[in-house]
């Protein structure tokens, strides 16, 4: 599912390496990254997402970044963990938005048990975190993902969209998606079963 080869990302300027991974390939599955703030955790979720330059490879189901990114950012969903968006745009803009460049389908079940129809005509400018972290959810849905990156996703939200959140990715997993996922929170392992648990520490990532 996930090939990383020649991994390294440097800090800008002083050339530092930040993160560096030889080789690491996970197959289809749900996947737990640790690690102390500061780490790399969202250096190594930006870079798989795209948003960030690195030296090596990232390959997604056979799509390489560098080569197939069209491909690529279609089958690469991210949701960052502490979302920001233009504050003259509404909710549904942005999910108009997502549409035109991830696909038609949306997560209809999702955005109903969050409850966003109630706030999605504002502008972002006036969301809570809450409401924020709910809109990033549901565009980190949108399309036909076939790789899903969470950062931090239980942040900011309520016991009963934690819940909602869980059974959404059991759900997707179960149709064939796979997830990456940081988070200091823990996860009810009766509905959410990882494959594997990754901790960064020293610039590079190890199984737990």
């Amino acid at each position: 599912m996930l090939t990383i080869t020649q991994f390294q990302k440097k800090y800008p300027g002083s050339g530092t390496v930040a993160l560096s991974i030889d080789n690491l390939h996970l197959e289809k599955g749900i996947y737990w990254v640790k690690g102390e703030n500061g780490s790399g955790k969202t250096t190594l979720i930006k870079s798989i997402a795209g948003l960030i330059p690195f030296e090596g490879a990232i390959a997604v189901n056979g799509f390489e970044l560098s080569r197939q990114r069209m491909a690529y950012t279609k089958a690469v969903n991210y949701a960052e963990a502490e979302p920001q968006y233009p504050p003259f745009l509404t909710g549904n803009e942005l999910i108009s938005f997502y549409k035109s460049t991830k696909g038609d389908e949306l997560p209809l079940q999702l955005m109903a048990s969050l409850g966003i129809e109630k706030f999605m005509r504002n502008k972002t400018a006036v969301y809570s975190s809450g409401m924020m972290k709910k809109l990033s959810l549901v565009l980190a849905f949108i399309g036909k993902p076939q790789l899903v990156l969470l950062d931090e996703p239980l942040i900011a939200l309520d016991a009963e969209a934690v819940d909602v959140l869980q059974h959404t990715i059991s759900a997707y997993h179960a149709k064939g998606v796979s997830f990456i996922i940081t988070s200091h929170q823990p996860f009810n392992n009766s509905i959410v079963s990882f494959n594997a648990r990754f901790v960064i520490k020293n610039q590079n990532i190890l199984k737990e």
